[in-house]
């Protein structure tokens, strides 16, 4: 898989998710098998280039190249800028999203609400392409509801403007995370289209990235919920592909480890105060489906330190090798 001169070392790609897709987690599931990982969106509004938190989303320090942020907005020009902004504080890849279903977004007429003005979504493309040296990618739905899927057209503008690589989530702006994902749309994406095509949506295990690729003849797969707690699962995908054999399921100290870990890069790169609360819902995912793991994660969220975080996960996965509990090969949420 190449994006312009980037060659990842694999097809398999980390969705970008707000809230989620920090510089931690990023770094986490490059080590696990994930051959590239989009940055959390950055708003192209220049006034908040200078808050703490837009701040953090684009620290990439000691990120493995190449550097993918993705930015949002509506205004041509203004995305235009927050390219240029990005490129120059290290970005090698910069990725414009007009696929987030939020109502937020949607109501400035920014992410997958764009879907609907096809001669906006020209204009911004053309423009953010024109404002930079480094290849220009695109994240769009398969429409803006199911009555009007027009990804391919989309597709082919931005083919025209310029964009080196497009990744599509196989829902409607109007499904949001609703139902199941449709890939006949991304298999009509790719026919029609010479750029690199990456698959999104649903891709929960070893034998559905299988499927998704065989189905639309994409050239990468896109993972983002189903990540959320399973980092390994870029691995587990990436040698059932090349093997047709499963590794064997991750076993519960195993997980325990990768956890622990995760938390100590949080409280690092956060702080306590914002770790520890960033990291709940890391525990929460990471937990899901063991024995207990309800009333466990109301305690975690009463524990107002890291060390007494880390001292619950410690008893919490203690008393899940006393049980002789193992992690099922259970499905994530959908990407």
């Amino acid at each position: 898989m190449r994006i312009g001169p980037h060659q990842l070392k694999n097809n398999l790609i980390l969705a970008p998710m707000a809230g989620v897709t920090d510089r931690p987690f990023r770094m986490l599931c490059r080590r696990l098998g994930a051959g590239m990982a989009v940055s959390e969106m950055v708003a192209s509004n220049s006034l908040l280039y200078g808050s703490e938190k837009t701040r953090r989303r684009a620290n990439h320090e000691g990120e493995d190249g190449p550097v993918s942020v993705q930015i949002v907005g509506a205004d041509p020009e203004m995305l235009a800028q927050a390219a240029r902004y990005n490129v120059d504080a290290g970005a090698q890849i910069i990725d414009i999203n007009m696929g987030c279903p939020a109502k937020k977004i949607c109501n400035a007429m920014a992410g997958s609400a764009l879907l609907k003005e096809e001669g906006l979504v020209a204009r911004i493309l053309e423009a953010v392409v024109g404002a930079v040296t480094v290849p220009v990618t695109l994240k769009i739905r398969t429409g803006w509801d199911k009555q009007n899927r027009n990804a391919v057209r989309i597709a082919k503008i931005a083919e025209a403007s310029g964009i080196q690589a497009l990744a599509i989530h196989g829902r409607t702006r109007a499904c949001a995370y609703a139902g199941d994902a449709e890939y006949d749309t991304i298999a009509a994406v790719k026919a029609s289209l010479n750029i690199p095509v990456i698959a999104n949506g649903d891709i929960t295990t070893p034998e559905k990235a299988r499927h998704v690729l065989r189905h639309t003849g994409a050239d990468a797969l896109m993972i983002g919920r189903a990540a959320q707690g399973r980092p390994w699962l870029f691995r587990e995908i990436a040698h059932f592909l090349a093997t047709g054999d499963h590794l064997p399921v991750l076993r519960t100290d195993e997980i325990r480890r990768v956890l622990i870990g995760h938390m100590h890069d949080l409280y690092a790169f956060y702080g306590e105060h914002t770790g520890l609360r960033v990291a709940r819902r890391h525990v929460s995912w990471y937990t899901r489906g063991l024995a207990g793991s309800a009333q466990f994660r109301q305690r975690m969220n009463r524990l107002e330190n890291s060390a007494e975080q880390l001292r619950a996960v410690q008893d919490f996965f203690d008393g899940q090798l006393q049980r002789g509990g193992r992690p099922h090969r259970a499905e994530g949420l959908a990407a």
